[in-house]
């Protein structure tokens, strides 16, 4: 992952990692344990998401052993 200077950018490199990966919306959503609706949101980088979400999302993207999608 890049690095981000506000919350679109971030919505946008957590989505373009999550594609290049491939795991859908609704499965990134379960394992990083926030609903789907989050991640939704996330990715858009829409007002008032948690930043502590954002992360639990982001740890599941960027570390490899819990990537169990692959």
């Amino acid at each position: 992952m890049d690095h981000a200077q506000n919350r679109i950018e971030l919505g946008q490199l957590i989505r373009t990692e999550r594609k290049r990966q491939q795991p859908t919306q609704e499965k990134l959503a379960e394992l990083s344990g926030v609903g789907v609706r989050f991640v939704r949101e996330l990715e858009p980088g829409k007002e008032g998401c948690h930043i502590w979400l954002a992360f639990a999302v982001m740890q599941r993207l960027v570390c490899p052993r819990d990537r169990p999608w692959e």
